[in-house]
């Protein structure tokens, strides 16, 4: 067999050396991924939707700082560390209203809101005390 150009050989199948698609394997992984999530409640895939927008202040937050300087480098970290344990928060209100999740099974979804509450409103009276 002549040598083949790169891209070619990656295109021809041999009886004898069969190259795996990685292109269905991730079409394959992304269904499976979607079949399972749209079985997700509505509730957790709010709360996803708050985690993502937390952490997409947070990587704009770190963008900016980059892009213009950290000079109020309090306000820089308030900021940051607020979106990160408000996400944080979030997370741990997902796992304990999740339904499926057998360690939490006795605690009421009021309660693990009023204790999501709680943490964020401690959580931003220390972030309020770090900025001085």
């Amino acid at each position: 067999m002549a040598l083949l150009p790169f891209w070619l050989a990656l295109s021809v199948r041999h009886k004898f050396f069969k190259m795996p698609r990685a292109t269905s394997d991730a079409k394959l992984l992304i269904q499976s991924l979607h079949k399972a999530y749209a079985a997700t409640p509505t509730n957790l895939k709010i709360i996803d939707l708050y985690v993502i927008c937390a952490v997409a202040a947070a990587l704009i937050q770190v963008a900016y700082m980059g892009l213009v300087g950290s000079f109020p480098f309090n306000s820089f970290l308030s900021g940051v560390l607020s979106c990160i344990g408000t996400a944080v928060l979030a997370v741990c209100l997902r796992i304990q209203v999740n339904k499926d999740n057998k360690e939490f099974k006795d605690l009421p979804p009021e309660r693990a809101f009023a204790d999501f509450v709680l943490c964020n409103l401690v959580l931003h009276l220390v972030i309020m005390n770090f900025l001085g």
